[in-house]
């Protein structure tokens, strides 16, 4: 299977596609310098694949990349970074009572 990963807005999310269809996406808001990921929805058609942690993996590197701090609010984003704390822990912050009201609804 043949995947890709791609940043957009209007909502704010990394995509990931499976052979050229949308196979599902992590969900995220800039506040101050931090990306906040709070919703990560893979299609059911493609589950067992991996795909959550891929597009997990990708769009936290991405955010390193642009020199943002990450903040796990999605379950799946938090047990993704607790597993591999080795190489994320030095990335990532708390999430605030303040930023958590400032979230955007899940799509």
């Amino acid at each position: 299977m043949e995947t890709s990963v791609t940043k957009q807005t209007g909502p704010d999310r990394f995509v990931i596609t499976a052979d050229g269809a949308a196979a599902g996406f992590a969900q995220f808001f800039d506040h101050d310098g931090r990306r906040l990921f709070f919703h990560t929805v893979v299609d059911q058609q493609f589950s067992g694949h991996g795909l959550a942690s891929e597009v997990i993996r990708r769009a936290l590197t991405a955010t390193r990349d642009e020199g943002m701090r990450i903040v796990a609010v999605c379950p799946l984003v938090k047990a993704y970074v607790e597993k591999h704390a080795d190489e994320w822990a030095a990335s990532v912050d708390r999430v605030t009572p303040a930023e958590l009201e400032l979230l955007p609804p899940k799509l």
